[in-house]
């Protein structure tokens, strides 16, 4: 059922913010973000190309959704995303080769994320073009912004820097840039959202206000 006449804009937002946030509020698609976020600049790349996957493939199925058959949607999801992971990808390696040497197997895997196939399915196969667009906008918001929660931590503690400058003439703790420091990070992070969240909207989430 669709759900652009309950919600409104600003309420999609917010609902990929902090209601319905990828990594802090659902929990999906952790693995490939703990596995880049060991730096800012790793996490901030990757933000970005899910962001931009996001809301294209949001965008892309809410147009073709009265021409894709239901029962070969979920193909045709995983093409559409496919294509405009393939477009970033791509634009990524021309304009930023270095950084993207860093993230670029990380990129590729950004079509099985399991968020954006869950927005596809959920949301943009079910709603007009502009409510689609910005629930990709909310979604891709929330997920950079968690990506870059984790990998400012991680890259503070376990190498003293930020964005390869150094921050901290103190020893750093290592344990912080491996993959258990990572999720170490990720579950304080995830139970301090979660407890804003309580305190401040009732266990309802930021967008519980917006509907």
């Amino acid at each position: 059922m669709s759900t652009a006449g309950k919600v409104s804009y600003v309420g999609l937002v917010k609902n990929g913010i902090f209601g319905e946030n990828p990594i802090f509020r659902l929990a999906i698609s952790l693995c490939p973000s703990v596995a880049v976020t060991n730096t800012l600049k790793g996490g901030l790349l990757m933000g970005v190309a899910v962001f931009f996957v996001q809301t294209l493939s949001n965008v892309s199925i809410s147009l073709l959704r009265n021409f894709i058959h239901p029962r070969i949607r979920l193909p045709a999801f995983i093409f559409i995303i496919a294509m405009w992971v393939t477009v970033i990808n791509l634009l990524l390696e021309a304009y930023a080769y270095s950084v993207y040497q860093q993230v670029g197997l990380y990129l590729e895997l950004i079509v099985a994320f399991a968020i954006i196939l869950a927005r596809a399915e959920l949301f943009a196969s079910k709603n007009k073009v502009i409510p689609s667009f910005f629930d990709g906008v909310g979604m891709g918001i929330g997920f950079l912004f968690a990506l870059l929660a984790v990998s400012f931590f991680r890259e503070l503690l376990g190498s003293g820097s930020l964005f390869g400058y150094q921050i901290v003439n103190a020893k750093p703790v290592l344990l912080f840039v491996l993959p258990a420091g990572g999720f170490f990070v990720m579950g304080l992070l995830m139970g301090f959202f979660n407890w804003i969240d309580m305190k401040f909207f009732g266990g309802q989430g930021a967008s519980g206000a917006a509907h």
